[in-house]
């Protein structure tokens, strides 16, 4: 099919059967294709099918129907770009260059990506990359909206094992100008490949959905790998006319928030049509993952987001900043409808993917493990014994129900923190809300803790640049 009927608005109904019937008598021949969705300050229970009643989410709740759902999954790090570093490498954001947000978008000064100067970005740039390990086994591979993780030589998606590439360097846009407004001077922010485009007026989600189906399409003799990673419900919230009007009646700024989130739930359902409609659904991984928990930002109108039960949000180590929707669906091949309380991590996607769909072993180190075991049996136990996060100079633990942070930050102000609590320990099946600080009580507890941190942190410097 060529590119340029990629861009119809109106489909032949002929047609569609044709290429969906083409699209079924070659995927019984090739391993499945894989879609990562991942979504940008979406709370921890900001969907329907997480619990929440005064959202519509339609498509996250049909892929939590046809799936598996984590009700215990973690981000690697509570903030944009070391997040997406873990899910991209399967190693902790430390260890894969990325300890923390990357820099604001190429200047308007910039044509093509080629013309960036500087080496930043070098740790990150000598990682493998999910999409380099796809690419390796044969795949197509696309990255498709918010990247983050710089903009410089060899740390550009082109460089990162992704044969084809639309949307923003930095952390944000506005989505209809693609405009970054938020690290002066203003500067223009929308890529295909390493070349600057401008398509003022088309509302970002809409451009995301219209290029990665033009890439589904293109891929008829083998499979893809589709990393969709959307720009919302992160500030600016810009959710549709409709939206507004139907959520006139939540407070604000749920009302804004719930606009965009609903948007992008949308923008989420017409991808997976687009998936159907090509004859894939059942040769199709879909994993959907929040980067971290919801903005309690200034920019982000103090909030929206929910996270439920926890404590914190986005740049907070306690619960509301990294526990996350997560969900993993491949119709017919794993269970539906099922959900899984095992303690799982962004960083095992790209182990468990690989397993999945027949690639391995690994050839690099990573600190991920693969869930495909939990995914398809409630009996399996956590890969993982301890997890640990670092952002800025706090850092947390956990092993089994404990959890210690150290220097928290409430980003959602629940509660006051005081000297007392530069240790706060958690034991979260008593207190999943984090309220209690259990240190002084637990003494041989922190004190084993600290200790995993600890060694772990000092093994990082012969291994967080490999």
């Amino acid at each position: 099919m060529s590119r340029n009927r990629c861009w119809c608005v109106l489909w032949a109904i002929g047609a569609c059967l044709a290429v969906a019937a083409g699209r079924a008598a070659v995927a019984a021949d090739r391993q499945p294709n894989v879609i990562v969705i991942l979504t940008d300050d979406q709370g921890s229970v900001d969907a329907g099918c997480y619990g929440t009643d005064d959202l519509q989410t339609p498509a996250i709740d049909a892929l939590a129907a046809d799936g598996v759902r984590f009700s215990q999954f973690y981000a690697a790090a509570p903030v944009c770009s070391p997040s997406r570093a873990g899910l991209l490498t399967g190693r902790y954001p430390i260890r894969a260059g990325m300890p923390g947000n990357a820099g604001a978008p190429p200047s308007e000064g910039v044509n093509t990506l080629e013309e960036v100067e500087g080496s930043a970005g070098a740790a990150w740039a000598a990682q493998t990359t999910m999409a380099e390990v796809f690419q390796k086994a044969g795949y197509a591979t696309a990255h498709i909206g918010k990247w983050h993780l710089h903009a410089h030589a060899g740390a550009r998606p082109l460089d990162q094992g992704f044969d084809a590439s639309f949307g923003h360097m930095g952390g944000c846009i506005d989505n209809y100008s693609h405009v970054f407004y938020w690290n002066g001077p203003n500067r223009h922010d929308l890529w295909r490949g390493n070349a600057r485009i401008r398509e003022t007026g088309g509302f970002f989600p809409d451009l995301m959905v219209r290029e990665a189906t033009a890439f589904m399409e293109q891929c008829e003799d083998r499979p893809f790998f589709l990393y969709f990673a959307m720009n919302c419900p992160h500030y600016p919230y810009q959710g549709e006319a409709e939206w507004l009007e139907a959520y006139a009646e939540l407070p604000y700024p749920r009302n804004l928030y719930a606009a965009f989130l609903s948007s992008q739930d949308a923008r989420i359902g017409s991808l997976l049509e687009a998936v159907a409609g090509l004859g894939l659904k059942d040769d199709t991984i879909v994993v959907f993952q929040s980067d971290h928990g919801h903005s309690t930002e200034e920019r982000a109108h103090g909030g929206g987001g929910s996270a439920g039960p926890y404590r914190g949000a986005k740049f907070s180590l306690f619960e509301g900043g990294i526990r996350v929707p997560a969900i993993i669906s491949w119709p017919g091949h794993l269970p539906a409808g099922e959900v899984r309380e095992q303690l799982a991590h962004s960083c095992d996607w790209l182990p468990t993917l690989a397993e999945l769909c027949g690639i391995g072993p690994l050839q690099h180190d990573v600190d991920g493990k693969s869930l495909a075991a939990v995914i398809r049996g409630t009996d399996a136990a956590s890969p993982h014994d301890v997890v640990h996060w670092t952002i800025g100079n706090s850092w947390a633990v956990r092993r089994g129900p404990w959890k210690l942070i150290a220097k928290p930050n409430d980003t959602s102000g629940k509660a006051p923190l005081g000297a007392s609590d530069a240790l706060f320990l958690s034991n979260l099946s008593r207190d999943v809300g984090e309220m209690e600080n259990l240190a002084a009580a637990n003494p041989d507890v922190v004190a084993a803790l600290t200790q995993l941190h600890d060694d772990w942190a000092a093994s990082l410097s012969a291994s967080d640049a490999r």
